[in-house]
């Protein structure tokens, strides 16, 4: 993929909370023990963890610790329920009432272009970045966009480093750790401003099918590590559209690393399939006098789950999140948000917009503000505004809709 000779980086040391050791050798194919496996309240959890685990490459040792320390996390885990307080407004039984194999790899023969809607493109089919298809020709010097494997030595350090070993993800979070096949990195160096905008375009190829018996799902597991160095700037939109035969689980992950000063400016679109599952996670951490700003649009997937996390490492940060979703017939559309202001003079401010279309959608959105006591209100400002409507032919709902906003703050 695209990377240019560049002058040392400015490493994102002041808010790395693990420093992971860069592999000597290809390790061994991770298996969780057999001793360990009754840890698991639910078998098809671990079987599925296992296929995950059997389809990925031994050959990627940057990925070793993440997959490791996911197989660990994952035996402490089971499916979510009502009963969990997470997920008391999101049916699952979609993902739980399914046959999930993983996503088949990568067809060799030359896979079909599609239009460009930016100058910068970077293709990832079922979590495989595909140089063929992408187009990175407005990079500036210093800057790298691509698979894990080619990360050029000057920066691997620092790409490891910012992986953020949190230990807060779900299930899902596990899930995408053991079974991600590559990882799409971005890295800006310090100082350096990407004027053209970076357009994350996933792909699935499905493969699953809805005839007859249960249903099958073909999961892939995407992920992407940003990594902006102090006063680096860089505008991404991601991208998730449709593909295959509809049936298909995609389960992502970003995480998003901003050092001193940068600014990252992110689009989330959301329009799979309806037949398909949308799990995702965001995590971004803000070090000091950073801004991260997210748009974010969801109309797609008959059920979407989508986790947003973030933490202000540092004092002067801005975070500004906006998002609108909009359920149709049968659909779920979840956004559940966490927001970590510990620092004095952070400021917060999130917007989230809602339409219901027809009365058997449904929308949900928990949204969380944790302020430091330390520095209290007067220094440290959030604000979250949800807002719902419904509209239909008829003017009227023909029956109750399900709504569900949580804000909470402590």
């Amino acid at each position: 993929m695209s990377s240019s000779t560049a002058t040392t980086s400015h490493l994102l040391h002041p808010f790395h909370h693990h420093h992971l050791p860069k592999p000597k050798s290809s390790p061994p194919r991770l298996r969780i023990p057999l001793r360990l496996r009754s840890a698991l309240s639910d078998p098809r959890l671990l079987q599925l963890a296992e296929k995950l685990e059997d389809s990925v490459s031994p050959s990627l040792p940057l990925l070793h610790n993440l997959r490791l320390s996911s197989s660990d996390s994952i035996l402490s885990k089971s499916w979510p329920t009502r009963r969990d307080d997470p997920f008391r407004y999101t049916d699952l039984s979609l993902l739980k009432s399914s046959q999930i194999e993983p996503s088949p790899p990568p067809p060799s023969s030359p896979l079909p272009d599609e239009p460009q809607l930016f100058p910068n493109r970077l293709y990832i089919l079922d979590g495989h970045v595909i140089p063929s298809l992408s187009s990175l020709p407005n990079l500036p010097n210093g800057v790298y966009v691509g698979g894990i494997s080619g990360v050029p030595d000057r920066i691997a350090g620092s790409v490891l480093d910012s992986f953020s070993g949190f230990r807060d993800g779900d299930l899902f979070w596990d899930l995408n750790g053991i079974g991600a096949p590559d990882v799409a990195v971005v890295y800006v160096p310090e100082g350096c401003r990407v004027e053209e905008p970076l357009h994350l375009k996933y792909v699935f190829g499905g493969g699953g099918g809805g005839g007859g018996g249960e249903r099958r799902l073909a999961v892939s597991n995407p992920r992407v590590l940003v990594v902006v160095e102090r006063g680096g700037e860089i505008g991404i939109v991601e991208e998730f559209g449709g593909g295959g035969d509809g049936f298909y689980w995609a389960n992502s992950v970003a995480e998003v690393a901003i050092g001193e000063g940068g600014r990252v400016s992110h689009s989330y679109v959301q329009r799979q399939e309806l037949g398909s599952a949308h799990t995702k996670w965001t995590l971004v951490r803000q070090g000091l006098s950073s801004t991260y700003e997210l748009v974010e649009i969801s109309t797609g997937g008959k059920l979407s789950r989508h986790n947003l996390h973030i933490q202000q490492l540092g004092p002067d940060t801005v975070t500004e999140l906006s998002s609108f979703h909009m359920s149709r017939s049968d659909q779920l559309l979840d956004l559940h948000s966490k927001l970590e202001l510990d620092h004095p003079r952070g400021y917060a401010r999130q917007l989230h917009k809602c339409v219901v279309s027809h009365s058997s959608g449904k929308v949900v959105f928990d949204g969380n503000i944790q302020v430091n006591r330390e520095f209290g209100v007067p220094r440290t400002l959030s604000k979250t505004n949800p807002s719902y409507s419904y509209f239909s032919k008829r003017g009227f709902p023909p029956k109750p809709i399900e709504l569900h906003g949580i804000v909470g703050a402590n």
